[in-house]
C-alpha cells in the first residue's frame, strides 16, 4: 500500500521558518516528479511547489518564490519543503502529492491530477 506521510508542521510567528517532510512508503518515487500543495480554510487547494525526479528542476507558485525551497532525497524516498520568511497568508494544511505516472513532469504538476496524497500537516503562522 502506497503511503505519503507529512510531518514538520506547527505554529510559528511571522518571519519564522519550518521544514516539512514527506516520507513515502509502499513504492519508490525516485522516477516521479513530486510536489507540495496547500489548502487554507474556505479556499481551494492550490499548487505550491514541484520538483523533477532528479531534483534538478523546480517550480514554485509566485507567492512563495524566494521564500520556499523544495528538495528531495531519493535514497530516503523523502520530499522536503523548507519554508522561510513565513507570512500569515501561508497558513494552511500542506499536502505532498505524486502523480500516477512518471511521465508527468514537474512543470505540469500544478495542472495534472495527482494519484497519491498525504494526509496533510497544518502550518499556522501568527502575526
Amino acid at each position: 500500500q502506497v503511503q505519503l506521510v507529512e510531518s514538520g508542521g506547527g505554529l510559528v510567528q511571522a518571519g519564522g521558518s519550518l521544514r516539512l517532510s514527506c516520507a513515502a512508503s509502499g513504492r519508490s518515487f525516485s522516477s516521479y516528479a513530486m510536489g507540495w500543495f496547500r489548502q487554507a480554510p474556505g479556499k481551494e487547494r492550490e499548487f505550491v511547489a514541484a520538483i523533477s525526479w532528479s531534483g534538478g528542476i523546480t517550480y514554485y507558485t509566485d507567492s512563495v518564490k524566494g521564500r520556499f525551497t523544495i528538495s528531495r532525497d531519493n535514497a530516503k524516498n523523502t520530499l522536503y519543503l523548507q519554508m522561510s520568511s513565513l507570512k500569515p497568508e501561508d497558513t494552511a494544511a500542506y499536502y505532498c502529492a505524486a502523480p500516477g505516472s512518471p511521465a508527468t513532469t514537474a512543470g505540469t504538476m500544478g495542472v495534472s491530477p495527482m494519484r497519491y496524497w498525504g494526509q496533510g500537516t497544518q502550518v499556522t503562522v501568527s502575526s
